[in-house]
Order: C-alpha cells, then structure tokens, then sequence
C-alpha cells in the first residue's frame, strides 16, 4: 500500500516519539492501528457491495436473455401440435376420395407395377411408390454337374464258426 522502507519507519517512530512524547505514544499508536483496521473493513464492505452489484446486474442480464430465448420458443411452439397435425391428416385422408390413375390404363389391361407407367395409391398404406429399376440380364445358367457314380457295397465276409 505504501512504498516505505524500514529506514523511513524509523524515521516517523522517532519523530513521533518526539513529537507526542513517550506517555502518549501507546495510546496514539492503538488509535492509529483502530482506524486503519476500520479503514480496511469500510474497503472490504465496499467491495463485496460492489460485487454484489455487479453479480446482480450480470444475473439482470442473464435474466433478460432467457426472457428472449423464451418469448422466442413460445411463438416457435404455436404452430407445433403433432396431435393435431396428425388428427388433420387422417381426417382429410378419410374423407378424400382414392386418387384417380394420372395415366389411364388401356382398356381391359392392368397397369404394371413397376416400370414405365406403373401407379401407386398415396392413401393406400400398403401400396409402395413404383421405382423404375435397370434391366439386369441374369447370367447363363452351369449345367448341372453328373451325379457321382453310387459305390459297389463290399461284400461282407462272415467270420469262420
């Protein structure tokens, strides 16, 4: 706190000692030592008051931030209702008709399933969409190998009676 070195606190004791003389020396000494510690105390107050206020202000701040993140998730949340959606959604299914074919089919012949001009029905849960695959030729088949020849039984010897 001060920059004093021992030879300038020599210095001050000796012309206090001087100055106030031996008999009241103690008695300004306590005084002097009194009021630096209520000094230090009034310092350590005001600092742990002034953290406080700045603890307070950031926890204002925190504070008002949720607020935001808040007030942004709550107009996110009310066009979010799964329920609903899904309710909708089988209710609208129920009442539309089937889907009619996009290409109409030749008369008297069944469109094909998969392949160019197959058709699928959206609100049939069964019905996969059509996919149109490659043609892949398969490869020739082996021939099938002989079957081996069936082995003579050995006779069997019976032992000698």
């Amino acid at each position: 706190m001060f920059d004093m070195s021992w030879g300038e606190v020599l210095v001050i004791g000796a012309v206090a000692l001087i100055v106030i003389g031996p008999k009241d020396l103690p008695k300004a000494l306590r005084t002097v030592g009194q009021m630096t510690a209520k000094m230090r105390r009034m310092a350590g107050e005001f600092q742990s008051q002034f953290n406080e206020a700045m603890r307070e202000a950031e926890l204002e701040d925190v504070k008002k931030q949720l607020e935001g993140v808040d007030q942004s998730v709550s107009s996110l949340n009310t066009g979010f209702d799964p329920i609903r959606t899904a309710r909708d959604e089988l209710k609208g299914a129920i009442k539309k008709e089937p889907p009619k074919p996009a290409i109409p089919s030749s008369a008297g012949v069944p469109s094909p399933l998969i392949g160019p001009g197959a058709q699928s029905n959206p609100a049939d849960p069964t019905d996969m969409p059509s996919v149109d695959l490659p043609v892949v030729p398969l490869p020739p088949r082996e021939p099938p190998l002989p079957a081996p020849a069936a082995a003579p039984e050995p006779a069997v010897k019976s032992p000698p009676a």
